[in-house]
């Protein structure tokens, strides 16, 4: 479990790396993997990529639907909020959620909670995206769960925020480390699956192609 936990953390300083470490073979490799990602949707602005150690998983946002959470999500993943946090209740055939700093369904961010965004038109089914909460509907913050298929999660419709769904890379997802304890918890702090990093994808798109118009002009000055 520690191996798992240490794979982690070198992924983490891996995404670090300069652009100076790369080669123009690197980033044009990096601009088509993004490029591929998106091709069903060109609302950037309103899509997420989640990196897991198994891979990108790419979200469709509801901006319509849950405009106050999806501005939420957004605005922390700018910040690097996300970037290393453990996936701390994950119950298997359900859902897996993350986003509390401290590691254990009683954190947040330093934003206010925000009011319910309840869908009578959206359902709770494999790769969606809902906001937790505490008893209360208006209590949501930072935290946000998965859901892992169409059948585990349909008593949560109308009583949780669905904010977005996953469009690519849900067997990603369905590899997160399961919980052994109760309700989803994990016994051994180290076995858990983290978050590498969440970013709004136009900001990805912008900065492979911003690195890739340095790398042409830095090999065009060379020539």
């Amino acid at each position: 479990m520690l191996k798992r936990f240490l794979f982690g953390m070198i992924a983490v300083l891996a995404y670090g790396l300069p652009a100076s470490a790369q080669d123009a073979r690197d980033v044009e490799a990096a601009l088509e993997k993004v490029e591929e990602a998106t091709e069903t949707n060109t609302d950037h602005e309103n899509m997420l990529f989640l990196d897991l150690i198994y891979g990108r998983v790419v979200i469709e946002l509801y901006p319509d639907a849950a405009p106050q959470a999806v501005e939420r999500i957004k605005t922390l993943s700018r910040q690097k909020f996300y970037d290393g946090l453990y996936f701390h209740r994950v119950i298997d055939g359900f859902m897996a959620q993350t986003g509390d700093p401290n590691g254990d369904g009683t954190g947040g961010s330093s934003l206010p909670d925000l009011p319910a965004e309840f869908s009578d038109t959206l359902h709770f089914e494999k790769g969606t995206l809902g906001m937790a909460r505490s008893d209360s509907p208006d209590s949501a913050n930072s935290q946000f769960f998965i859901v892992f298929n169409d059948e585990g999660a349909k008593h949560l419709d109308g009583k949780y925020t669905v904010f977005g769904k996953v469009t690519k890379g849900q067997r990603y997802v369905n590899r997160i480390m399961k919980g052994d304890g109760p309700n989803g918890s994990f016994n051994d702090p180290l076995d858990r699956d983290r978050v590498l990093r969440l970013r709004v994808a136009i900001d990805v798109i912008n900065a492979e192609k911003a690195k890739a118009s340095a790398k042409e002009a830095e090999d065009g000055s060379t020539d």
